[in-house]
């Protein structure tokens, strides 16, 4: 009974990381059994999954087939309204209680980072890994479920905000202002770089929409 629980769990983890690693976009089409062929589990778990992944609004019904969901207009902005407010919790409460340790790797990664300027779809990868681990450093366990929510539904949106131009650069400093804030234990001035970089690619990512319709 264990293992059949632990293949349901797997089988959902499977089709959710595939989605936010892009193999899977807003749109396409999710057949059971080509999930079942591709991550060799049988078909029972990964119909579970699909049920709970539409449960949690990322998969879509288009007429009998479930499709990856897309959000809206109205449903970006209420998802970035409740990300600035937990970015900005979780990086006041790394400045509190993040180890010297876990402040060195995210300035490490900073700078790691900057080798891949021009790079959008590896910086969106690193700009996650970035993220999790200054979730990780808040040491609050009910934020960070919180923040995974969050991240997953950011996997609904069709582009990244790092191919914008010249958006690299900005929003690998405004990383460093956060990182250089919480190693500070300056909590205020952490909450305020994180909720002002939210908001930059809130704003990028509405341009580059916009731009997206105009074409």
């Amino acid at each position: 009974m264990a293992s059949e629980t632990g293949a349901h769990r797997d089988a959902y983890e499977l089709v959710l990381d595939a989605i936010d690693q892009g193999d899977y976009r807003p749109g396409d089409r999710l057949v059971e059994s080509e999930l079942a062929d591709r991550f060799g589990v049988s078909r029972t778990p990964i119909r579970e999954a699909l049920q709970r992944l539409e449960t949690q609004g990322v998969l879509a019904r288009d007429g009998r087939s479930l499709v990856v969901a897309s959000l809206d207009h109205d449903q970006l902005g209420e998802l970035y309204v409740v990300r600035s407010e937990l970015e900005g919790l979780a990086a006041r409460l790394a400045a509190q209680h993040a180890a010297p340790e876990e402040i060195r790797i995210l300035k490490d990664m900073v700078q790691r980072d900057r080798q891949l300027m021009g790079k959008p779809e590896a910086l969106s990868r690193a700009n996650k890994r970035f993220h999790r681990q200054l979730h990780m450093a808040s040491h609050n366990r009910y934020l960070i479920q919180q923040l995974d929510m969050v991240h997953r539904s950011m996997a609904l949106l069709a582009t990244t905000s790092f191919a914008a131009e010249g958006r690299d650069m900005t929003a690998l400093d405004e990383h460093e202002a956060i990182v250089a804030a919480i190693e500070a234990r300056d909590g205020p001035t952490a909450d305020e770089a994180a909720r002002l970089h939210i908001s930059q690619a809130y704003e990028t990512r509405l341009k580059v929409e916009a731009e997206s319709a105009d074409g």
